[in-house]
């Protein structure tokens, strides 16, 4: 059953559309107060579970363990590629890493697999600022 669109969970979709990387929570309901918008933090952190719930957006964590959150603009399969300096988001496929995870798990014995592929590193423009 799909959760009601309350002006709030509306509020937050349409934050996460004008976001380009992944936020948490507590960035995301920071940026909707700078809009003026009246939504609590813990309602902030139900949407955002539902929309994961129901593969609205993509999670990750962060090295601190935080969650983060994005809509993606693919619906398919994917990866990404973070900057841990600037957050800055690719997103990637990975023929690859598909083909061993699937490798790994039938040698092992195993079918219908999930896995989770994040790789974090410094984008040229942060390394270009640090170097100065």
């Amino acid at each position: 059953m799909a959760a009601r669109m309350t002006r709030q969970r509306t509020a937050v979709v349409e934050a996460l559309d004008e976001l380009a990387d992944f936020r948490s929570a507590q960035q995301l309901h920071e940026n909707l107060r700078a809009r003026g918008e009246s939504v609590g933090l813990a309602t902030v952190y139900r949407a955002l579970q539902a929309l994961a719930d129901a593969s609205e957006v993509d999670v990750l964590r962060a090295e601190d363990g935080e969650s983060l959150y994005r809509r993606c603009a693919r619906r398919e399969h994917h990866h990404h590629l973070v900057c841990r300096s600037c957050g800055r988001t690719v997103e990637i496929d990975g023929p690859t890493v598909e083909a061993w995870a699937s490798k790994v798990a039938a040698a092992q014995g195993f079918d219908d697999i999930e896995h989770t592929v994040e790789l974090w590193g410094t984008c040229a423009d942060c390394r270009a600022a640090a170097s100065k």
